[in-house]
């Protein structure tokens, strides 16, 4: 009989998380801490996170390498700077990104995941004060205007999230972009850590319910990271944000999806996975 700890139905963690030498040596580590999912990057299999191509035997691979360990892929991270300043270089991501939604499905995952970007060419996950220019919304809608037809015809959901330093900086840009598009293969991310920088955790709980509010029928995946007061990321249980009231709310919601835990160290997973299982079951007995 095994020792490994259970996970919830959809507790999960990003992939990356495993420094291996071989992919089913990441899905084993995965196993090992009893997680139900993953939400995959292509690193893990040898390639660039997001490569020039998918080839269908790494393709194949993954889907049996994932099955072999029990391990679901809940989504393939698909994430390149959508409002770079260079067009080119905007061109190139879509281009990418249309090869991954094509190969996503037969990978074993119907949710490819986005970051919609900013005006900083260096670092596509820091702020630039050129992010709320109506260019930039502009830029945005282009780009999805260039990859969204590959998501239709493969029958694949493009999964955005909220975070401070991209275009769609909040839930409300979310809304309005989900508005606009007015797809449904255009869904969300919502992580309660993107939600909250320096604050307290009434705070976080507000602004949790507030998202929920304006995205909760859109939501396809939920990310557990923390914060602690100063803003600064943690490993959940360790921060500002209250797992079981963010766990009851998506349920409030009719969510049913992975809840992937990620940012934080190897090291932190374990006492991450205690924390996580515990707010399941809290958010349960509630």
């Amino acid at each position: 009989m095994s020792n490994t700890p259970s996970a919830p139905p959809g507790l999960g963690i990003f992939a990356r998380t495993f420094v291996r030498p071989s992919l089913d040596a990441v899905f084993a580590a995965v196993a090992t801490h009893g997680l139900a999912s993953v939400q995959f990057n292509l690193s893990c299999a040898g390639l660039a996170s997001m490569p020039d191509s998918v080839p269908h035997g790494i393709v194949q691979t993954v889907r049996a390498a994932a099955a072999r360990h029990g391990i679901v892929l809940a989504a393939l991270s698909g994430t390149y700077n959508m409002i770079h300043p260079d067009a080119e270089q905007r061109r190139i991501g879509a281009a990418r990104l249309r090869r991954m939604i094509k190969a996503a499905r037969p990978m074993g995952t119907d949710v490819v995941t986005l970051c919609t970007g900013t005006r900083d060419a260096q670092d596509q996950w820091r702020a630039h004060p050129d992010n709320a220019r109506p260019e930039a919304w502009r830029d945005l809608r282009e780009s999805l205007g260039e990859v969204l037809p590959a998501a239709e015809r493969y029958d694949v959901v493009l999964a955005v999230e909220p975070e401070p330093a991209n275009v769609v900086a909040d839930p409300r840009l979310a809304r309005r972009l989900l508005d606009e598009i007015g797809s449904r293969h255009l869904r969300i991310v919502l992580d309660p850590a993107n939600l909250i920088e320096a604050t307290t955790a009434a705070a976080a709980r507000r602004r949790v319910d507030e998202a929920l509010d304006l995205l909760g029928a859109e939501v396809v995946l939920a990310h557990a990271k923390d914060r602690d007061r100063a803003g600064a990321v943690q490993p959940p249980g360790r921060g500002v944000v209250d797992f079981p009231h963010f766990l009851r709310g998506l349920r409030r919601v009719g969510f049913a999806g992975h809840v992937i835990m990620h940012g934080f160290a190897e090291a932190d997973v374990a006492a991450a996975a205690v924390h996580m299982r515990a707010a399941f079951a809290a958010a349960g007995a509630a």
